[in-house]
C-alpha cells in the first residue's frame, strides 16, 4: 500500500489496476474511416506509458448505422475494427494500463445528414437541440435491431482484447428510454416508470448474454438529469439499482446532460467553474450503492484526486482532460514531481477544437494527438552544444526556451515587458480566465529546470543579439493590435488591449455606451464586452458574420453569453463597421460609428462615447526584418524539413553569423496553440 491514495492498486472484479487514476472514455476523432488505428493507439499508449491505471477508449463509440459519428466516433458496428482494438490493447497492456471501450447509440445526438443517412431514432420524435436533429420515433423493429447491435458491439471488444465497456447513459438512446423528459410513450416500451426500464433492461442483458458473466460493463450515467421534467438523484437510484440486477460491474457519475450548449459547458464545466463541482455529489451516490464508482468533471489537480480517493469520495478517479495536457502526470506523481505536471488549465480547447479543425487538441501540448511525429518527453539533443537567443516571453518564445533548454543548448530569453507571458496576461486577466496563467508559469519553471536564463526588462535590438553571439536567434516578439479594420478614424477606436489592461480614467466607464466590433471572432472582443458590461457600461457587440464569436466554441460561449444576457449587451450581426468620426453636433466630443454591411447598402449609425475594435494582431517584426540579411539562412525555413521533423539546414547567406526564424505571432495573428506549435516543432530538432 502506498503512501499515496492514488498510487494504491485497486481491483475491479478480477482485473487488477495498478492506480486509481483513469482516463474517462472521450472521443478525441482520432479514427480514421471509423477504425482507431495508428493515431488513436498512439494517443493512449502514451498516457499508459505515463502511469495511468485505466485508459477508456471510443467515447461515444457507436454501435449502429443509425447512429451516425458526430465527432470523429468508433465504429463497433464493424468487424473491421477487432484487429485495430486488439492491436491497441495489446500495446496498452504491455505498457501496464488496462483499457475499456465506451458503447453507445448516440441517438438523437448526432445528424440525420451524416454517415449512412438513416434517420435518427428515439424514443419519442423530441429535437436536440445542439445538433439541430430531429428524430423519428423508434418502432418495435428498430428497438429489436439496436439491442442485437448492443451485444454484438460488446462482443467485438471483448473480441478486441479490452477489459470491459461502460454504456454512455447520459443525453444518448440508452438513458433516452427510462427518462420521463424524454420517453413520451404510452406503450410497452413508456407510459410508467417500469415500462420505461424495458429498453435498458434488454440491452443489458442482450449484452451479458454475449460477453459471458465475467467480463466487465459498466454505466456512465447521468445520476440526476438537472431536468425539470427529469430524474433527480433518488428516482434515478432506482433506476440504477433496477440495472445493477442485470449485470453492471461499475458506475461512472455524471451530473447533467450534454443536449444543449449550456447543458454541455454545465456538466463539462471549463475554466472559470469551481473545482471539481460535482465530486460531493459523486460521494453521495457512492455511499448509497455496492459497486465501484469513478467520475471525472474538472478534476484538474492531484490534490483534487487524492482526497476524492482518500476521504472515500471515489474508487477510482478520472483525470482526463489533465491527461491531454500531461499524459505522463501519474508517472511525475509517482517519481515525487508533481510540480512538474503540465497543468490543465481548463481551456476546453480540447473539445472545442474538434468542431473548430476536425480533432482534439490540447491548448498547450501540441504533442497530444501527434505522438507519432511530436514527442511529450523532450530528448537531449546529441549534437554540438548550441547558444540560443530567444527575443521574446509570450507562449510561442518559452516553449522555445524550454525545449531548446532541454535539449542541453545555452538559452537566454530577452523579454523587454518586466515579466513573462505576452498576451496571455491579458487574457487571464479576466477572472474567469485566469487560470490560463498556468500556461506561462509551468514553462517559465520548467526553463529554469534547465538552466535558461531570463532577462526581463531587456529590449532587444540588432546590436544586442549580436553581442550574445548566438549561433540560433528565435524572434517571438508577437503581435501588435490592428486597428485598421476602419477606413477613418482609426485614431479615435480603442483596441481590446485597451479594455482589457485598464485605462483608468481615459477608459470607457459606467453608463458610457460602447460599441465592440468584432473582425477576429475569437475570445478577445468577448472577453473586452463581457469586462466592459461588468464596468456597468452599456454594450452593443457587433460582428460582420452571422453570429456572435464564431470562433468560440460550444464549451466557452455559454459563459460569455450568459454574462451578455445577464448585463443586457445588444448583439447585431452581419453589420461591418467602416468609420468612426467625432460627433459635430455633441459638445460632449461623442463618437458616431458608421456600420455596412456585406449584405445591403443601408447604413446605419451609432452615436456612442467610444468605440473598441479587435481585428486581430500585426506581427511585431520590425527586429526580424533587421536581422535577415545577417542571418545564415535569411529567415528561411525549410518546410519540407519541418513536416518531416528533421533540423533546419538551409544555409543561403554564407556570411552569416546565426540561423534565425520567427515564430507565433510574429509571424501572423494565430492563437496560443498555434504559437507553441511552432516553437515545439521547430526546436525539437536542433
Amino acid at each position: 500500500m502506498h503512501l499515496d491514495p492514488l498510487l494504491d492498486g485497486y481491483r475491479l472484479r478480477d482485473l487488477e489496476l495498478r492506480n486509481r487514476v483513469v482516463s474517462t472514455s472521450h472521443e478525441p476523432a482520432y479514427t480514421e474511416d471509423g477504425m482507431p488505428k495508428d493515431r488513436y493507439r498512439l494517443y493512449h499508449l502514451e498516457k499508459a506509458r505515463g502511469g495511468v491505471g485505466l485508459t477508456m477508449i471510443g467515447g461515444s463509440a457507436v454501435v449502429s448505422p443509425d447512429s451516425p459519428p458526430a465527432f470523429g466516433n468508433m465504429l463497433l458496428y464493424s468487424d473491421e475494427v477487432v484487429p485495430w482494438l486488439r492491436r491497441l490493447t495489446d500495446d496498452v497492456h504491455e505498457a501496464g494500463a488496462a483499457v475499456m471501450c465506451q458503447v453507445t447509440h448516440l441517438g438523437r445526438r448526432t445528424s440525420n445528414f451524416a454517415g449512412d443517412w438513416l434517420p435518427l431514432v428515439y424514443p419519442s420524435p423530441l429535437r436536440e437541440a445542439q445538433h439541430r436533429s430531429i428524430p423519428k420515433e423508434a418502432e418495435a423493429w428498430d428497438v429489436d435491431r439496436i439491442v442485437r447491435h448492443y451485444a454484438e458491439a460488446a462482443a467485438r471488444c471483448q473480441a478486441g482484447g479490452l477489459d470491459g465497456i461502460e454504456i454512455d447513459a447520459y443525453s444518448h438512446l440508452f438513458d433516452a428510454w427510462h427518462s420521463p423528459a424524454t420517453n413520451h410513450r404510452h406503450d410497452e416500451l413508456g407510459g410508467d416508470p417500469e415500462a420505461r426500464l424495458v429498453f435498458g433492461t434488454r440491452v443489458l442483458d442482450a449484452v451479458r448474454a454475449a460477453v459471458g458473466p465475467d467480463f466487465i460493463v459498466g454505466l456512465r450515467m447521468a445520476m440526476d438529469e438537472c431536468l425539470p421534467d427529469g430524474l433527480g438523484l433518488p428516482e434515478t437510484l432506482e433506476v440504477l439499482r433496477h440495472y445493477l440486477g442485470h449485470g453492471v460491474d461499475f458506475l461512472s457519475v455524471i451530473k447533467g446532460g450534454v443536449d444543449s450548449d449550456a447543458r454541455l459547458a454545465a456538466a463539462i464545466p471549463s475554466m472559470g467553474t469551481p473545482s471539481a463541482p460535482f465530486l460531493e455529489f459523486a460521494g453521495q451516490v457512492r455511499r448509497q450503492i455496492d459497486v465501484p464508482v469513478m467520475h471525472a468533471a474538472r478534476i484538474g489537480d492531484v490534490a483534487t484526486a487524492r482526497h476524492a480517493i482518500r476521504d472515500g469520495l471515489l474508487d477510482l478517479v478520472g483525470m482526463t482532460r489533465p491527461q491531454l495536457a500531461d499524459p505522463h502526470l501519474v508517472a511525475k506523481v509517482a517519481r515525487g514531481e508533481e510540480d512538474r505536471i503540465r497543468p490543465c488549465v481548463g481551456a476546453s480547447y480540447c473539445l472545442d477544437a474538434i468542431y473548430e479543425s476536425g480533432d482534439a487538441k490540447c491548448l498547450h501540448n501540441p504533442a497530444t494527438g501527434r505522438e507519432a511525429t511530436m514527442p511529450h518527453v523532450i530528448a537531449p539533443t546529441i549534437g554540438r552544444r548550441r547558444r540560443a537567443v530567444v527575443i521574446g516571453a509570450g507562449p510561442a518564445g518559452l516553449e522555445a526556451a524550454r525545449v531548446l533548454g532541454e535539449r542541453g543548448h545555452q538559452v537566454v530569453v530577452m523579454e523587454a515587458a518586466d515579466r513573462p507571458g505576452g498576451q496571455v496576461l491579458l487574457a487571464s486577466s479576466s477572472l474567469r480566465r485566469r487560470d490560463l496563467i498556468g500556461i506561462v508559469d509551468w514553462r517559465v519553471s520548467e526553463a529554469k529546470h534547465s538552466g535558461v536564463e531570463f532577462r526581463f526588462g531587456a529590449w532587444a535590438d540588432t546590436d544586442t543579439v549580436l553581442a550574445e553571439e548566438a549561433d540560433l536567434v528565435i524572434v517571438a516578439t508577437g503581435g501588435m493590435p490592428d486597428r485598421s479594420v476602419v477606413t477613418a478614424g482609426e485614431d479615435l477606436v480603442l483596441d481590446t488591449w485597451d479594455v482589457l489592461s485598464g485605462m483608468g480614467a481615459q477608459g470607457p466607464k459606467a453608463g458610457h455606451r460602447v460599441l465592440v466590433f468584432d473582425d477576429h471572432g475569437g475570445e478577445q472582443a468577448l472577453d473586452a464586452t463581457e469586462h466592459l458590461a461588468h464596468l456597468g457600461a452599456q454594450v452593443e457587440l457587433v460582428t460582420p458574420e452571422r453570429t456572435v464569436g464564431i470562433g468560440v466554441g460550444s464549451m466557452n460561449s455559454p459563459a460569455y453569453l450568459r454574462a451578455f444576457a445577464e448585463h443586457d449587451v445588444q448583439i447585431t450581426v452581419a453589420r461591418r463597421l467602416t468609420s468612426v468620426r467625432r460627433s459635430r453636433t455633441d459638445e460632449t466630443g461623442r463618437l458616431v460609428a458608421t456600420l455596412g454591411s456585406d449584405y445591403t447598402d443601408r447604413i446605419i449609425e451609432r452615436h456612442v462615447d467610444h468605440v473598441v475594435v479587435e481585428h486581430g494582431t500585426a506581427p511585431n517584426d520590425e527586429l526580424y526584418h533587421d536581422l535577415v540579411g545577417l542571418s545564415s539562412n535569411l529567415g528561411e525555413v525549410d518546410q519540407d524539413a519541418l513536416l518531416a521533423g528533421r533540423g533546419q539546414h538551409v544555409r543561403t547567406n554564407p556570411e552569416g553569423r546565426f540561423q534565425l526564424f520567427r515564430i507565433g505571432d510574429a509571424v501572423t495573428s494565430r492563437n496560443i496553440h498555434a504559437g507553441i506549435y511552432d516553437a515545439l516543432r521547430l526546436c525539437v530538432t536542433v
